[in-house]
């Protein structure tokens, strides 16, 4: 008989949306006839939480304890019957199905405030260009995390709205901890997580269940999983797999794990999934498994034997997002970081362009492990199958694109392919700042629905990132993300501090770039992130080459990854966090450029060596056309409407063409001399994306110039051409 499988996601990764790891195999099952359904259990638990009822019985719960509560938790509980009355309403808006409730909302006297709402004097100058709807989503929000903070406080220590007792998972070399943890008394929270669990299960009766954890905060949730399986269905072979065991697990030896899963799986979870069906159903033995951890005989094993190659990302199928309650996610408004709210606001349907990472050389990155080293992409056609198929099945054409770093070339195929099938589909990604994303291109990915990319400046240092292998430098990107701003698209920058051997100088000189790049409106969101040296990147793996000393964690029998290190040629970098952070919030709201950089810290800094007009240079020092040999020729706009004129020059009369575009806010006209606007006419038809082959630029300019045109430079720079590229001719 063939097995049904149940994929779950454990508490807790996000409120707006599913996270795709469950719908990619699902999807993948489906192309080869396995039986196959999947569960959130994170949106599950919190809409059974925040519900009439769970308030209900949380505050029952708490009268009945003797729990010493802080003045804001007891002010939460004595407003009991406030959040009991308003939490349906309030889930409701936050699943865009009681919009009207914002105008409540937002005049204060609907909502019971606690100590989250503090903070709202500050945010009113933050939020205060907003909308009534997002104005109330962001008052929603704080009315949830007053509820999350007493839930924190009394009920549950590891509770988290994205994170599930994180700090256990997190750097665990040892288990004793989680293990510990998981055999204390049970909570409300872990209750409602196997109730669910246990409603699934009967819903679906699998005899495989598979918990992915993308992220430390979703461990602890998925071995509370384990551990009821174990005791209540010892019969369901219970499999683990995801992004923390490809980084963490992989030098494994704790037993104690599979007293809660059978097994382990690292990497591509598509060919370790099937060596491991076809071993459960009889199929094939222990040697035929791929990638697989197990205990035998009280010894954890890897089995590798398997020589099968990886499933190619062509045939791994559409996501399937069937089964999970996509209409009843919560759209949150948590934080004023532009880039941070898209990832908590709305929908988005997940996809990847491309396995691995077309780069796959910075020195901080897991550039070892497979998720990155191993790149191969997909077609612009079969990524638009996909897209459309999600579509259907979802009812919503939002999409962000989760590669690493997104490749220029197959972002310019797939804009091609979205505008040649009139798709309607709003999407964002993570990029690198590459000289290939030139303002042509940029426009392109306008046109197709790219709405926002996020890429890493890290250190905005010349020295630094080269010492990283960036492949970048500050003024390129200056350059590259003004492209994206003039086409319309937002930019996020990651920003890093504390690499190995920067100084304050080179801290204060990167916090200058920054503000210049705020400042200049090149850059509208960002956020800094402390360097962390972790075991499979060439910092971690050679740690002497970047003049850094390992100095621990002790190596245990569980996970393995972040590294503390000793950085004697370095400042003290956790100084700088707070002034770092409280700057860049100024600057993302367009303020505090003026301030002195010395006056974001408590301590004395060194002054700047950036010059104050360091990135404007930047951004005007365009670099020569030096057009791809692939570059097509591409007209955005609509076709015109042509006639012919006679005008006098002088004292004669001369025909002109004159040629009228309709764009779809406004028309304008373009005048030029008789043969070029015929030959315009005649060929502007073939530049539209359409169903013919793209028009190459060679090909483009061999026209021009066999019409007896003149020099096709020439033209390109003249008002002619140069009011045809500004207003849809594109070289890309």
């Amino acid at each position: 008989m063939e097995p049904t499988i149940l994929f779950i996601t454990p508490p807790f990764t996000q409120l707006n949306t599913p996270y795709p790891a469950t719908a990619y195999l699902k999807g993948f099952l489906n192309t080869k006839g396995f039986r196959s359904y999947q569960a959130d259990l994170g949106i599950d638990v919190i809409l059974e939480l925040f519900s009439r009822k769970g308030l209900r019985e949380l505050f029952a719960e708490l009268e009945a304890s003797d729990a010493e509560l802080s003045e804001n938790s007891y002010r939460i509980f004595a407003l009991r019957d406030d959040y009991i009355s308003t939490i349906d309403p309030v889930i409701r808006f936050l699943q865009n199905k009681n919009p009207t409730l914002a105008h409540s909302i937002c005049d204060r006297s609907y909502l019971p405030e606690a100590g989250r709402f503090a903070e709202l004097d500050d945010l009113e100058w933050a939020f205060g260009t907003m909308g009534i709807h997002d104005k109330a989503r962001h008052l929603a929000t704080l009315y949830l995390e007053d509820l999350g903070d007493l839930i924190t406080e009394a009920v549950d220590s590891h509770f988290g709205f994205s994170r599930y007792a994180e700090r256990l998972g997190r750097s665990a070399t040892h288990f004793d901890e989680l293990h510990a943890a998981l055999l204390a008394p049970e909570t409300r929270i872990s209750r409602t997580l196997t109730d669910r669990l246990e409603q699934r299960l009967e819903q679906w009766k699998p005899s495989v269940v598979c918990l992915t954890v993308p992220f430390p905060g979703n461990l602890y949730g998925a071995l509370k999983c384990g551990q009821y399986l174990k005791k209540h269905h010892p019969d369901i072979a219970v499999v683990m797999g995801g992004g923390y065991a490809n980084t963490e697990l992989r030098s494994l030896k704790e037993p104690r794990v599979f007293d809660y899963v059978d097994y382990i799986c690292l990497d591509d979870g598509e060919a370790p999934l099937l060596s491991l069906l076809d071993y459960l159903a009889g199929k094939r033995g222990r040697d035929g498994l791929k990638r697989v951890y197990a205990r035998i005989e009280g010894v954890v094993t890897y089995h590798n034997q398997n020589r099968e190659r990886d499933v190619a990302q062509r045939d791994t199928g559409t996501p399937d997002y069937r089964d999970l309650r996509l209409d009843e996610y919560l759209s949150v408004i948590e934080l004023v970081n532009p880039m941070h709210r898209l990832w908590s606001d709305g929908r988005w349907n997940k996809l990847t362009l491309a396995h691995g990472c077309y780069w796959g050389k910075c020195s901080f990155c897991d550039v070892t492990l497979d998720y990155i080293k191993r790149y191969e992409p997909l077609t612009a056609a079969l990524l638009c199958d996909r897209i459309e198929e999600i579509i259907e099945q979802t009812g919503q054409n939002g999409f962000h694109f989760v590669d690493e770093a997104a490749p220029p070339a197959l972002m310019r195929d797939l804009a091609l392919e979205i505008i040649r099938r009139k798709l309607t589909v709003t999407w964002w990604t993570n990029i690198r700042f590459e000289k290939n994303f030139t303002p042509d291109l940029c426009l392109l990915l306008k046109a197709s629905g790219c709405i926002a990319v996020s890429g890493g400046l890290e250190v905005a240092s010349d020295r630094l990132l080269e010492r990283m292998k960036k492949g970048v430098t500050v003024a390129q990107v200056a350059r590259v993300a003004d492209g994206f701003t003039q086409a319309g698209i937002m930019v996020h920058a990651y920003l890093m501090y504390g690499f190995p051997t920067q100084t304050a100088q080179e801290t204060i000189d990167s916090l200058e770039m920054v503000r210049q790049l705020f400042e200049t409106g090149v850059v509208q969101s960002g956020f800094w992130h402390r360097f962390a040296m972790t075991a499979h990147s060439p910092v971690g793996l050679h740690p002497a080459g970047f003049d850094v000393m390992r100095i621990g964690p002790e190596t245990g029998l569980f996970a393995d990854n972040d590294l503390d290190h000793d950085d004697p040629l370095g400042c003290d970098h956790g100084q700088f966090s707070e002034g770092l952070r409280k700057s860049l919030f100024n600057y993302m709201h367009g303020v505090g450029f003026e301030f002195s950089l010395k006056s974001w810290f408590d301590f004395r800094t060194p002054p700047t060596t950036i010059p104050p007009n360091y990135i404007e240079k930047s951004i005007r020092q365009v670099p020569d056309n030096e057009f791809r040999p692939n570059a097509v020729v591409i007209w955005l706009g609509s076709l015109p409407t042509v006639s012919v004129l006679e005008v006098r020059k002088g004292k004669k009369s001369v025909e002109v063409a004159e040629l009228v575009f309709y764009s779809k806010k406004s028309e304008w006209v373009l005048e030029t001399d008789l043969a070029l606007g015929e030959w315009l006419e005649k060929i502007m038809p073939e530049l539209v994306i359409g169903q013919h082959e793209p028009y190459s630029l060679g090909g483009f300019k061999a026209d021009f110039e066999a019409a007896g045109l003149g020099s096709f430079g020439t033209f390109m720079q003249s008002a002619v051409g140069r009011t045809l590229r500004q207003n849809g001719l594109l070289i890309v």
